[in-house]
This record gives structure tokens, C-alpha cells and sequence, in this order.
């Protein structure tokens, strides 16, 4: 065993992870708005604004209004128009720049894409060279080292190490093997060593990789519920403002007042909830652009928007919750033997013992008793007894003649009574003792030449809980999740675990139906819910959830029942899918507050431009004090647009999310996003109007 092998556990039981790789969700450079200002205009093709109600009426206004222009030409007119333009141009503008991340990222996956061929196995079981292209789903193919997968498919037979770099930008490879939930390809990854065959189970054009590069380009997403509620809410402003600015007009005829078509279009773009009209849709991209960039696919917008309305996770304990494997965390001695003795005979006796437990069982003994790592091959003359299923122990028989054993108790103690010893009544107690805390009890025992063998004592193995997992559930505790493991652990060690992370509940010997009932129950009480899951036997439950988060190491099944995939397989992103979920909501949350807000502030600025004249008690509302009427209105439509562009950082990047109640959210949406929606219009728009009351004719 070389040292290197000795290092990972050692660093796992220390609960210490890879860094994870530096992502860029929520960068923003402005050298993107100028790269989306041609597919902005090209958004102005009325086909396309009429899907956002808000700006389609901006648009029929800016047209309106350059009619009047050039029928009446003005510079208040001209310059009304130019902003009115502009202000749809910004929308599109967020959308645009929105997409043009995801279409980057879909450049890159293309370029993965390459003209493979397939070595098909034809009836009679000989080989075809053929384009991928033409594979069907159930064609049988052979891959060997060197060969890119020609298509998504699952292991059939042997098993093979695959760069998935191409797809996952992790350049560690992994393991592919048939039998198990493991056995899932994608095409476009390559072998890497050994061979293995691959039964075809995506058409050409249709596979994950397809289906990865359309959904991050945006062409296929669909508005979520709850966006479509919003859009619904804001056109029923939109037409009522717009019935009040129509009925306006009568109004001032009456008052022997009328208004300019020109001023009413501006008031009515100014008190439209143009802001989060604008930034809608580009926040829902970027929801989903930010969870690319943890590489996570969401098959659908309603997937993101869901994982942030959770109320309940159903987390799988091993690889989620611990580490996966049991490693070493005590030597305890018994009669009277001396604990650096015991730990010096574990780690003897785990030298031939090469699964995770048997090397954490080294380092224990190293780090803590400052035993100098041995190699099989340095302890010369010894006859080392390797770990099986069928002894459940491993050994070392040293050239002096000692023989020492670590196993299972029922095994050691076995050994023990056939080599002349007796049972020590103090191990018995440790045993049940360590597998009532739903621990793993090793025992070590010695036989010294020409006396019994006896018992040393009892290693500890334990699940590891990862470092840090019981803080997040106690932040998720706070939002108001419940979270859930799910282990195939029977209850005292579910119980255990679940008591040392810090979980709320958990199901034990979980088994298919009994994930399914559990989502269900849920679900009729009104929840959300959330699990992780790799194999075929998940899928159901998958499938049941309302977010289902599939491993991309797992089973086909199981990534077609999920309605997201997680490219690095790391189950314990389904806690970031939650707060990339409820950032969304927030995000959309205040700059809704924060749009709605901002049109107070432009009734004091527009209304008594409008009528002060005819009524002078309305200059009293006038409390930024605008030079002109039409400095005011044109300062009110310029801040109207600008406030787009500078709130279009804040849209892709979303609000930061902290993990508090929901009155504490409210409380804060309305302190920050309510107030500062109030307060900086009317600071815009009159810093606005000091520079354009300079302009003759409007000043």
C-alpha cells in the first residue's frame, strides 16, 4: 500500500473536500450590452414584444409618438420619442444579454460535438463502422480505449474509465459499468481505458447533449406559473393605467387643458410597471444560467421555480450526508492493554486490508498514535492475510512467530476459541455498545508464540457526517425546509446519524414504494418536495417530486424521471438548487417591489407638470422642485429608461439570499427594495432635470 493510497481517507476523515471549481455566476461584463445590442433591435419584430405586454405598449407608444413627431416636429417630441425607443431597446436589451451567456455556453458544448462513427454490432454478432448519426435507440455498440461514445446509452457489458470533461468540465475520469447505477453514457465523452459495450438509448439529435445546448441557448424555455401570474398581474396594471390616461384627456378638454398625445403616451410609460416588465424574463434565464454554472441542468424554468418554494428534502445519507464510507475514529483497549499497543496491531493487521475502512484504520493509528505509515513490503518476513467477504478479518503473520487478526467480532472471537484462547468478558459490552450508537465494531486480537490468543480491544468504525452538513440544515431549518434522510440503514444507525447531522426526520430501509408514499404524504399536505437520487429504483420517486435532482453518473431512468440533472453528481447540491431556487423568487420579489415603487415618485414629477398651470394648488406636489413642465416629463421617461440598464446587473446576478423567515424577507424587500424604489427616482429624476434644463426649448 503506497502513501498516496493512505492520503484521501485521511483527508475524509477530517471531512475535507476538493475546492469547488470557481464559477462565474453573476459576473457581469458591460462590454455585454454592446455584444446584445444587435439581437436587441432585433427583438423590436412586434411578433416578438407582443409576448411581453408591458413593453408591446411601449413600443405602439414609441411608434405613436414618432408619428406625432414628424407630423409635428419638436424637440421635446423628438427627444420623448428617442427615450420611448430607447426604453424598449433596454428591455430587450436584458433579455438579450441574458441569452447571449446561455448561447456562449452552448457554442462551447458544440464544439464538443464531433463527426463520430460507431462500431455497431450487427445480428450475427460482427462489427459495422457506421456514422453516428445513424444509430437507432436499442443498437448495441463497442467502445473501446481511445473511441468518443457515439451516442447516449447505458453499460451492457464490462467497464471502462470515460472523460466526461467535455460535458461536466470536471477532468477527473470516472468509472462506467454495467449491472449497476453506474452504467449510464453520454455521447461525446471518450474511453479512457478498457472496453465496454453500450446499448443506444437516444435518438441522433435528441440526446443529452442536444437537449443541454437548446435548453441553455433559452429556445426552449417555457414561462413558469408563477411568471405567467406575474405577467398577467402587470398587464392588468397596464390596461388600467392605460384607461386612466385615456380618460384623462376628456378630463382636461373639459378643463379647458387638453394635453399633447406626446405627454400622455410619457405619463402613461412612466406609470406602467415598465421596470420589472423589462427584467422579467431575463431574470427566469438567469435563474437557469446560474444553475449551468454549477453545472446543474434544469429540463424547465418550473424546475428552478419550484426548488425555490420547497418545503421539504429527501436526502440520501450516504455520499449526501457522510462521507459514504465508515472510517476508524477510536481504539479502545480492554484488559489492561495499552492503547498505542492495540492501534500498533490494527494497523499491522490492516496492511493487506484494502477497502476504505481498512486504510482509515491506518491512518487513525498513524495521525493519532504517530505510527510511521509500514508498506506490505517493509515488514519483512510477514505473511500478510488479505480481507474477504468470506473471513470478514485480515491479518498479518509476523516472521517472529506473532499473529494478529482485525474483523468482525463473531469472526475474531472465533478465531480466538480455535487458537486457544477465551473470549474477554469486556468486549462483549464495547461490541454493543459501538452497534447500538450506530457504529461498526472491529475487533483485534493477538496470538504470541506459545500462549492463547486473546482480544485486544475494539476499533470504532463509524458513517463520517461531512463537516459543516448539520450548520446548512440548521440554515435550511430556518427557511422553514423540513429535510429528511433516506438510508437503507436500519433505525438505530439511521437514528444515530440523523441525530449527529442534525436532520428532522428519516426513513429507514427505505425502499422504492416506501420514497413514494413519503413524497406523497407531502404532497396531500400541500408541500413541496425535493430528493436526489441515481438509480433505476429511484426514478418513481423522482418522477413523484416536484423537484427531482438526478445524478449524471446514474441510470438513464433516472435522469429521464428527474426534471434536473446535477452534471458533477454531488448530491448535496441539492441544498444550492434550493437557494438558486428561492434567489430567483427574491429576486423577482424586489424588483417587482422595487418597480412598483418607482412610479410614485412620477406621479409627483409628471401630474403637476401637466395641470399646475391650470390648477396651482397641484404645484405643491411638485416637491423636487423641476425647472419646467417639460424638463419634468422628459426627466421622468429618461430616468424611466435608464433604471433598466442600471438594474440589469442586478437581474442576472439575483438578490443575495440569506436564509430567514419569511416576515424577516418581507421586512427587508420592503426596507431595501420598497424604500430605495421610492427614494431613488425622485434623486434620478432631478439630477436628471438640472442637466436637461439646460436644453433650449425645454428648459
Amino acid at each position: 500500500m503506497s502513501l498516496s493510497t493512505l492520503e484521501a481517507p485521511e483527508l475524509r476523515d477530517r471531512g475535507e473536500e476538493r475546492p469547488p471549481r470557481r464559477v462565474a455566476a453573476g459576473f457581469f461584463d458591460p462590454r455585454q450590452l454592446v455584444r446584445s445590442l444587435p439581437e436587441a433591435l432585433r427583438k423590436l419584430d412586434p411578433r416578438l414584444m407582443v409576448r411581453n405586454p408591458v413593453m408591446f405598449v411601449v413600443e405602439i407608444g414609441s411608434v405613436l409618438t414618432t408619428v406625432l413627431a414628424i407630423r409635428h416636429p419638436s424637440l421635446f417630441a423628438w427627444l420623448i420619442t428617442a427615450w420611448l425607443w430607447l426604453t424598449v431597446v433596454f428591455a430587450n436589451l436584458a433579455e438579450a444579454v441574458a441569452e447571449g451567456r446561455g448561447k456562449a455556453q452552448a457554442a462551447t458544448l458544440r464544439k464538443t460535438r464531433q463527426n463520430t462513427y460507431a462500431r455497431r454490432i450487427t445480428a450475427d454478432g460482427t462489427e459495422e463502422r457506421i456514422p453516428a448519426s445513424q444509430l437507432a435507440v436499442g443498437d448495441v455498440v463497442v467502445c473501446e480505449a481511445g473511441d468518443v461514445i457515439p451516442g447516449d446509452g447505458d453499460v451492457i457489458e464490462g467497464v471502462a474509465s470515460v472523460d466526461e470533461s467535455a460535458i461536466t468540465g470536471e477532468s477527473a475520469p470516472v468509472i462506467r459499468e454495467s449491472g449497476g447505477d453506474r452504467s449510464a453514457v453520454t455521447g461525446g465523452t471518450k474511453v479512457l481505458s478498457d472496453r465496454i459495450v453500450v446499448r443506444i438509448t437516444a435518438k441522433p439529435g435528441e440526446s443529452f447533449l442536444d437537449r443541454m445546448i437548446a435548453l441553455v441557448e433559452g429556445a426552449d424555455r417555457q414561462k413558469t406559473p408563477n411568471e405567467i401570474a406575474l405577467n398577467i398581474l402587470l398587464a392588468s396594471l397596464t390596461i388600467i393605467f392605460l384607461l386612466a390616461v385615456v380618460t384623462l384627456q376628456p378630463l382636461a378638454v373639459y378643463s379647458g387643458s387638453p394635453q399633447p398625445v406626446v405627454v400622455l403616451v410619457a405619463l402613461l410609460v412612466c406609470l406602467i410597471p415598465t421596470t420589472i416588465g423589462a427584467l422579467l424574463s431575463a431574470i427566469g434565464i438567469a435563474g437557469m444560467d446560474r444553475l449551468v454554472q454549477r453545472n446543474v441542468l434544469a429540463l424547465s424554468g418550473r424546475a428552478v421555480e419550484a426548488a425555490g418554494d420547497v418545503h421539504t428534502l429527501l436526502l440520501d445519507k450516504t455520499g449526501t450526508i457522510t462521507l459514504g464510507d465508515r472510517h476508524a475514529v477510536k481504539f479502545i483497549p480492554v484488559d489492561g492493554v495499552d492503547e498505542r499497543r492495540l492501534a500498533d496491531a490494527a494497523q499491522l493487521s490492516s496492511l493487506a486490508d484494502e477497502t476504505p475502512e481498512g486504510r482509515s484504520v491506518v491512518v487513525l493509528a498513524k495521525r493519532e498514535y504517530g505510527l510511521r505509515t509500514r508498506e506490505k513490503g517493509v515488514v519483512l518476513g510477514a505473511h500478510f492475510v488479505p480481507f474477504s467477504a468470506q473471513t470478514r478479518m485480515s491479518g498479518v503473520d509476523m516472521h517472529d512467530g506473532r499473529r494478529i487478526r482485525k474483523g468482525a467480532a463473531a469472526a475474531v472471537m472465533k478465531w480466538v476459541r480455535e487458537n486457544g484462547g477465551h473470549p474477554s468478558d469486556a468486549v462483549g459490552p464495547l461490541v454493543d455498545a459501538i452497534s447500538a450508537s450506530g457504529g461498526t465494531p472491529l475487533v483485534v486480537a493477538e496470538q504470541v508464540p506459545g500462549e492463547p490468543a486473546r482480544a485486544l480491544g475494539v476499533v470504532h468504525l463509524k458513517d463520517v457526517v461531512k463537516a459543516g452538513i448539520r450548520e446548512r440544515f440548521a440554515e435550511l431549518r430556518r427557511m422553514g425546509i423540513k429535510t429528511v434522510m433516506i438510508t437503507g440503514d436500519n433505525p438505530l444507525t439511521a437514528r444515530a446519524i440523523a441525530q449527529e447531522a442534525g436532520v428532522d426526520d428519516f426513513l429507514a430501509e427505505a425502499t422504492p414504494e416506501d420514497k413514494m408514499a413519503l413524497i406523497k404524504r407531502e404532497q396531500a399536505d400541500g408541500k413541496l418536495v425535493a430528493m436526489t437520487g441515481d438509480g433505476t429504483n429511484d426514478a418513481p420517486a423522482l418522477a413523484q417530486a416536484d423537484v427531482g435532482v438526478a445524478m449524471n453518473t446514474g441510470t438513464s431512468a433516472a435522469k429521464e424521471a428527474g426534471n434536473m440533472v446535477d452534471l458533477d453528481s454531488n448530491p448535496t447540491k441539492l441544498i444550492e438548487i434550493v437557494e438558486i431556487g428561492k434567489q430567483l423568487l427574491i429576486t423577482r420579489g424586489a424588483l417587482t417591489t422595487f418597480s412598483i415603487a418607482n412610479d410614485v415618485a412620477k406621479y409627483f414629477a409628471i401630474i403637476p407638470a401637466m395641470f399646475a398651470g391650470l390648477y396651482p394648488g397641484l404645484d405643491a406636489l411638485n416637491v423636487m422642485r423641476l425647472a419646467t413642465p417639460r424638463s419634468a416629463i422628459l426627466s421622468a421617461v429618461i430616468f424611466n429608461a435608464l433604471i433598466i440598464v442600471a438594474l440589469i446587473p442586478l437581474a442576472l446576478r439575483g438578490v443575495r439570499y440569506r436564509p430567514v423567515s419569511a416576515d424577516a424577507l418581507l421586512r427587508r424587500n420592503l426596507l431595501v427594495y420598497g424604500l430605495g424604489g421610492l427614494v431613488a427616482p425622485f434623486v434620478g429624476i432631478k439630477l436628471i432635470d438640472l442637466f436637461v434644463s439646460l436644453i433650449p426649448g425645454i428648459g
